[in-house]
């Protein structure tokens, strides 16, 4: 069982960036899709960027066009880089797989708020 660690969030201005990273307890080169979730005060998590193995990428679209994933299957790490940041991107972000995602098996997550 391959469990993440995600890092990077904090307390941003809305028009920032941050650079949230999700590093794998074991290798990812063999997973093909890999996930960014998030989960804001009162609401229900959802998928906000999906990444294949050899770099197809989809997101939300909430955050099209300004958020970017990326994976790194060297270092085992997988990356969000969140731009143009507004208040309603305020939540708790997650990086999981569509199988972890099924077993139920969630990291701590990393903390983004944005706010003025």
């Amino acid at each position: 069982q391959v469990q993440f660690v995600e890092s990077g969030g904090g307390l941003v201005q809305p028009g920032g960036s941050l650079r949230l990273s999700c590093v794998a307890s074991g290798s990812i080169s063999s997973i093909y899709a890999m996930d960014w979730y998030r989960q804001a005060p009162g609401k229900q998590r959802e998928l906000v960027a999906d990444i294949g193995s050899l770099g197809t990428r989809n997101y939300a679209d909430s955050v099209k066009g300004r958020f970017t994933i990326s994976r790194d299957n060297a270092k085992n790490t997988m990356y969000l880089q969140i731009n143009s940041l507004k208040p309603e991107d305020t939540a708790v972000y997650y990086c999981n797989t569509p199988s972890g995602r099924r077993l139920g098996n969630w990291g701590q997550g990393t903390q983004v708020t944005v706010s003025s």
